[in-house]
């Protein structure tokens, strides 16, 4: 059976989450924030990067939050500052439920047009990891109490919306990124190796253009001009899962996703997301969701 003509084709953009392109903001003042439930808006964010900055604040709860791969573990009043480009991803911690804000802006916001001392000298150099910080703050990190006052007033005047209340929020986010700037000596981290980085992404594209298909270690290898075995060697250091596994997890969530909000069988879902095995299916699901797909439809 040709799975393009089961009705249940989905356009990959919409499932190419690694590399987001949609808008996050409005052209004519790219700042935009909205809170956020896992798992009560969706189970987990998964992996990806976009060219927005992207600001977000713990509300309530515990949770994880991956920057550029590594992992850190976030709970109520931490504050994790995902810069452009970097890979991120949001999930679940011990079931427990984690409430957030999400703050994204484009770099553009701050940018004065022509030679400016500002953005050339201390903003881009932030931006483009020249300038290393750590991702997460939290109520023990010194500089601390004025990021998130920062925070609070921009969130009190975006919810009044006073006449001219843009300039305030772009003074408080240039108040953030002094902060930032002036600090970042205080937490080093050892930077990730950005071939490395780069090489994962062109991994994670070619997952997300290509679930659908039958997908061999050796053609992504090649894909990525390595071997077999270096392949698989690299992938597992570097992500913490055999690619098989990861790639396999990647069409599941998209799968429990199209079980929760379409009446497509089980079977063209299956196929849909890659697996042409339902047997094979229906065991990875259930190792994965605790559940059988027919259970976690109901």
């Amino acid at each position: 059976m040709d799975k393009f003509d089961t009705g249940i084709y989905m356009d990959k953009l919409q499932y190419k989450i690694y590399h987001e392109n949609k808008t996050h903001t409005p052209d004519d003042f790219p700042y935009n924030t909205y809170l956020c439930s896992i798992p009560l808006d969706f189970q987990s964010v998964n992996l990806h990067w976009h060219d927005e900055v992207e600001i977000i604040v713990i509300k309530k709860g515990i949770g994880i939050v991956s920057v550029d791969l590594t992992t850190y573990s976030v709970s109520a009043g931490d504050i994790i500052f995902v810069l452009p480009g970097q890979l991120h991803s949001i999930s679940q911690k011990d079931n427990e439920i984690m409430e957030y804000e999400n703050i994204l802006f484009k770099s553009s916001l701050l940018k004065s047009s022509g030679y400016d001392l500002c953005n050339d000298k201390f903003i881009q150099p932030l931006f483009s990891g020249s300038l290393h910080i750590c991702p997460v703050i939290n109520n023990q990190t010194p500089y601390y109490p004025p990021v998130i006052t920062a925070i609070n007033e921009i969130d009190h005047l975006c919810d009044l919306r006073p006449y001219a209340y843009q300039l305030s929020v772009k003074a408080h986010l240039f108040q953030i990124l002094y902060t930032l700037v002036s600090n970042c000596g205080q937490n080093k981290i050892k930077p990730i190796n950005q071939k490395s980085l780069q090489k994962i992404k062109t991994i994670l594209s070619y997952i997300a253009d290509n679930f659908q298909e039958n997908i061999a270690i050796e053609d992504i290898a090649n894909y990525c001009f390595y071997s077999k075995s270096y392949f698989m060697k690299f992938f597992k250091e570097t992500m913490g899962v055999s690619f098989i596994q990861y790639l396999n997890d990647y069409r599941l969530e998209i799968a429990a996703e199209l079980l929760t909000t379409t009446t497509d069988t089980i079977l063209d879902i299956a196929i849909a997301t890659g697996f042409n095995n339902i047997s094979y299916f229906n065991r990875c699901f259930k190792k994965k969701y605790g559940v059988s797909p027919r259970k976690y439809r109901c």
